[in-house]
């Protein structure tokens, strides 16, 4: 058992829900827009005052996005692919199966959070008042991003892995920078979807290292 990466895992899941529940309560003032109460405004009305909406970085926050999404349908799709080739899905990668649960945790807590929003986008979108904490968009994006860098010799090949991890290292800076300067999110929206997300790709490597433990020990 990875007691270390479990430990890693439940000491960042805590983090982000303190910081989530600080969120909450501390410094709650009605900055955003309708009145909209907001925690940490303290800081959250300075940064947004400097940082307007950036059509700009929106949309490339939103491409990264999109791209993160299309990455999520291949790993589905080759999931598929396997178990129908297989017939069992004892049979599928189990690297697979694990990114499968990961994605739907990551689903899960977006549904969680869209349901009870904690604050609002600190800009009126054509949808109206929007739940904006954690940002869902960067929290897609790093985890998706971040599960590339993992080591998937069997998908990516060994001689081009080093070139899948800069280019998901590269949008997984872009999407946090972009996201702060495109001025639709709140800074611990970023803060508490980074949190989040290493929680969660946390959980993703700690299934991955007892997935390969277990498979060791039926080797021996």
């Amino acid at each position: 058992m990875n007691k270390t990466g479990i430990l890693r895992t439940c000491v960042l899941v805590m983090l982000f829900l303190a910081f989530t529940l600080a969120v909450m309560n501390v410094d709650v003032q009605p900055i955003g827009p309708e009145g909209s109460q907001v925690g940490f405004a303290f800081i959250n009305g300075p940064v947004r005052d400097a940082l307007p909406l950036n059509d700009l970085f929106y949309k490339l926050t939103t491409f990264l996005g999109y791209l993160a999404l299309l990455a999520v349908l291949c790993y589905g799709a080759l999931g598929v692919w396997q178990l129908l080739k297989r017939r069992s899905l004892k049979k599928v990668d189990g690297q697979l199966i694990c990114l499968g649960v990961f994605f739907v945790l990551m689903l899960v807590c977006y549904a969680v959070f869209e349901k009870l929003p904690v604050n609002y986008r600190p800009v009126m979108m054509e949808e109206g008042l929007e739940a904006s904490y954690p940002s869902s968009h960067t929290m897609l994006a790093l985890c998706v991003f971040g599960a590339m860098i993992v080591p998937y010799p069997q998908l990516f090949g060994r001689e081009r892995l080093g070139y899948v991890r800069i280019a998901a290292g590269v949008m997984m800076v872009l999407s946090v920078a972009g996201r702060i300067l495109s001025g639709v999110h709140w800074l611990t929206d970023i803060v508490g979807a980074v949190l989040l997300s290493l929680a969660l790709l946390s959980g993703y490597v700690s299934m991955l290292q007892v997935m390969r433990c277990r498979q060791n020990g039926k080797k021996t």
